[in-house]
């Protein structure tokens, strides 16, 4: 009888408590076969997804613009121009361009920057996709990749010279978080357990957060990126 006690428990245990630990998109059922990591123009793994938006594009560009970060310019020949001489002569560039990034065959829909100091060596910076046109909420699900610009050196996988980032994606998380909330913009959030290995050191975790939807906080209206959303 003891042993059919210890073999009904360790079932119970092995086969339902624990399985239950490792289910990270119980919130938003529809990301659970997702991809949780972005790739580069050259199929390269990038950056890890660790933030989510619950909203339309109107809630999360006026959220964002609130939280006082600023949408990142186009990647054109004058804005080239202009992120390398922000660099080199070390002046400011709050709405500098970011690389692209790709996320289900696309890139990212918008991008979103925050200036650490004088030039945009160093900066705060999300790209965001929307992945779900109806998510549990009856409303869109935008997945974000929030991370630290630390300085700019070579890739060592393609020995381009590109920005390297910071590998507590955690804290990028979390500052992006507080912005919204000290803005007033958050209307509900939870947060979703790790996402298993990255490229980075560590493992990142996803913050989901509702926007607040204010009519007329937006300073700007111009999108980022396309923000076609899923095709």
């Amino acid at each position: 009888m003891l042993v059919l006690v210890i073999l009904g428990g360790y079932g119970l245990l092995a086969y339902l408590v624990l399985p239950g630990f490792w289910t990270h998109y119980e919130h938003q059922r529809g990301l659970a076969d997702m991809p949780m990591v972005t790739r580069t123009g050259q199929g390269i793994p990038g950056d890890p997804m660790n933030v989510g938006l619950i909203g339309d594009l109107a809630d999360v560009v006026c959220a964002m613009h609130a939280a006082g970060w600023y949408p990142a310019d186009q990647i054109t020949l004058k804005s080239s121009i202009e992120i390398v001489g922000s660099v080199l002569l070390d002046r400011p560039y709050k709405d500098a361009p970011v690389s692209n990034l790709y996320y289900l065959g696309r890139r990212e829909d918008l991008a979103y920057e925050k200036p650490i100091g004088a030039s945009a060596d160093r900066r705060n910076h999300v790209r965001y996709w929307k992945v779900l046109e109806s998510g549990e909420e009856k409303r869109p699900v935008w997945l974000g990749a929030a991370t630290e610009d630390r300085g700019v050196g070579v890739s060592k996988y393609t020995a381009a010279v590109t920005h390297h980032i910071s590998p507590d994606l955690d804290a990028e998380r979390a500052l992006l978080a507080a912005d919204l909330e000290n803005a007033g913009m958050v209307e509900a959030k939870y947060q979703v357990t790790g996402i298993g290995p990255t490229m980075r050191a560590t493992m990142a975790a996803a913050t989901f957060i509702t926007p607040t939807a204010k009519s007329g906080c937006c300073g700007w209206s111009r999108p980022a990126r396309s923000a076609k959303g899923p095709r």
